[in-house]
């Protein structure tokens, strides 16, 4: 059975334009979940990764608006929110559209941590986006009222961004195996995983920062010796040149070819950069590793090398 890790992006578990509530989240991670689902009854060992920039973005705004009524939460407890948040939904989803199928395979969520190293350069150069978009003006009034850092996020929008440190070590790793060696679906480092920080006596600390949960999943995949790392997002293929007359679709491309890309600036910091930086790092990390990215609705296809951009060694 092909070990298969898989990276969702926030589209697959929020639309963009669509209400920001609990209700509609499910909405969205039900429909992701029969893909993902689909997936599983092809025969692959489905080991699961996702984002959380708007759900953390928001229940940081809750807290700090809340804070004349109770305590606002750290940012890493914030973090931890979230994979819980997002872990019982996807639970819910996964374990509906299986059973839909006539297949009782559990869903397990763990709440990760991911160690980081405290003199990472990222936490001098906050980058990665999370929250709502805002207008300029709205984003630089944050700003200047509250401290943020703030970054226009690929043409998008403006959005608060916050330190993303490189993942080192997934704490709760022996656990994951456990849990897939007993055959659950498994759904961990969500977000990226809680970031914390390893002190001398062995202590762990959490830190204000959110790590690319791309970079996670590519940490997870090696670790878990995966066969493949499938990094979902909101277009079919990786495009040169996107959104340009000139715009070239990569359907299989070398891990030289990537990196060739990347230096002469093709993909966007913050967007698709981190998503081709992780497949290449694990395309090149063991010979007969592939990295796929696609689209939710092109997953199976991509898979079986009918769509999508595939990286390999």
């Amino acid at each position: 059975m092909e070990k298969l890790v898989i990276a969702l992006g926030g589209n697959a578990l929020q639309e963009g334009k669509g209400p920001a509530t609990a209700e509609a989240q499910l909405e969205v991670v039900e429909k992701t979940s029969v893909y993902i689902a689909d997936i599983i009854e092809k025969g692959y060992q489905v080991i699961l990764a996702h984002g959380n920039g708007p759900q953390v973005g928001r229940i940081v705004l809750q807290n700090e608006n809340s804070v004349n009524v109770t305590p606002a939460m750290p940012f890493d407890v914030c973090g931890a929110m979230s994979q819980g948040m997002i872990g019982y939904h996807m639970q819910q989803g996964l374990t509906k559209a299986l059973r839909a199928r006539g297949n009782h395979t559990g869903a397990a969520t763990i709440v990760t941590q991911v160690v980081v190293d405290k003199n990472d350069k990222a936490f001098l150069a906050p980058s990665k986006p999370i929250g709502p978009f805002y207008s300029e003006e709205d984003a630089k009034k944050l700003q200047s009222e509250k401290g943020y850092s703030v970054k226009e996020d690929a043409g998008r929008g403006w959005r608060r961004v916050v330190a993303s440190p490189m993942p080192i070590e997934i704490v709760e790793l022996p656990e994951v195996k456990c849990l897939i060696e007993g055959g659950f679906v498994v759904i961990t480092v969500g977000g990226g995983g809680i970031p914390v920080i390893r002190e001398e006596n062995g202590d762990l600390v959490g830190t204000a920062a959110v790590i690319d949960k791309d970079l996670a999943s590519e940490k997870l995949a090696e670790d878990l010796d995966a066969d493949a790392l499938l990094v979902l997002t909101a277009v079919e293929q990786v495009c040169l040149n996107y959104g340009k007359p000139n715009e070239k679709r990569l359907s299989t491309i070398s891990v030289a070819e990537a990196e060739q890309y990347i230096s002469e600036g093709h993909f966007a910091p913050g967007s698709m950069l981190p998503k081709i930086q992780a497949a290449v790092k694990f395309a090149n990390s063991k010979a007969g590793r592939r990295a796929i990215i696609t689209s939710l609705d092109k997953a199976v296809d991509a898979l079986t090398g009918k769509a999508g951009t595939v990286i390999v060694k």
